[in-house]
């Protein structure tokens, strides 16, 4: 019998290491599940964009050694100086028809109509991309649009300017690098056909998200690079700060300066184009 001056014994205690370990894997629990729960929060899944090519198309380029000639006359054309063009190559483009329907339906109206052939690249940034499908007159190698080819308005939505000019052979419908002529714009019936591919060797982000990357070359990567390689003309840094003082001073002669500038010294220009039609179309490729 115990004496009643003498306490009870104490509860018998857990070993001392047991205690470290049991308070260390309850502080883990807790923390995986706090992070688990606010990388889910912070990071949701992005979606997929769908690259698959649904259509190809080629664009086959040459130049003109006699489209500029000083003794030409206003009943000359492509058809009547360019017998004796030298090719470049083709390009065979993949259009992502899933990703932006309307605008691979309007560029591949323009190649089957023929409304490209026979226009002109008319401008090439060295290192960056060139541009061709100007809007104007076919005897200046400019293009005239289809009269039933439909409005984009693609142009006007955020999905449409997702993907980004990651490096060269990227082909993009041109908005912010747009050359046609306000007049043309300003018809009610316009529609926009001017198009950019990149010729790299890095990307262009200064053209991302402004302009509708719709499609990629699958095939003439080296014509691009004899395109990019083409001298152009380039205005002397005294030049373009007379030009940027007239554009501050509200010259519209600025404006149409500039018009020459990057302008290709060779004329070269889409000798053919159309439409390939493939039985079996081959797995998506991968974005270059």
């Amino acid at each position: 019998m115990n004496s009643p001056l003498t306490p009870p014994p104490p509860p018998p205690l857990l070993p001392h290491h047991h205690i470290p370990s049991l308070l260390s894997s309850t502080t883990i629990t807790r923390r995986s599940l706090l992070l688990s729960t606010s990388l889910s929060t912070l990071s949701p899944p992005r979606p997929t964009l769908d690259t698959t090519i649904t259509d190809r198309v080629f664009l086959d380029f040459s130049i003109c050694s006699n489209y500029f000639r000083p003794d030409r006359t206003l009943s000359d054309t492509f058809s009547t100086l360019c017998t004796d063009s030298t090719p470049l190559g083709r390009l065979v483009l993949g259009l992502y028809g899933h990703l932006v329907p309307l605008t691979v339906s309007n560029f591949k109206t323009m190649c089957t109509s023929y409304s490209y052939k026979n226009t002109l690249v008319h401008k090439i940034f060295p290192g960056q991309f060139f541009l061709a499908g100007r809007q104007g007159r076919r005897e200046k190698g400019e293009v005239k649009v289809p009269q039933d080819l439909a409005r984009n308005i693609e142009s006007v939505d955020s999905k449409a300017f997702k993907l980004t000019h990651s490096g060269p052979g990227i082909l993009s419908l041109c908005l912010s690098e747009n050359d046609d002529e306000d007049n043309i714009k300003l018809n009610p019936e316009y529609r926009n056909v001017e198009f950019l591919i990149t010729t790299g060797p890095g990307p262009c982000p200064q053209l991302d998200y402004k302009n509708i990357v719709f499609g990629v070359v699958l095939e003439g990567l080296d014509v691009v690079t004899s395109i990019a390689s083409i001298p152009t003309y380039k205005p002397s840094d005294r030049i373009r700060q007379f030009n940027d003082l007239a554009e501050f001073l509200g010259d519209e002669r600025a404006q149409n300066a500039r018009t020459i500038w990057n302008k290709p010294l060779k004329t070269v220009y889409i000798s053919d184009c159309g439409e390939l039609k493939v039985a079996k179309p081959s797995l998506t490729p991968s974005l270059p």
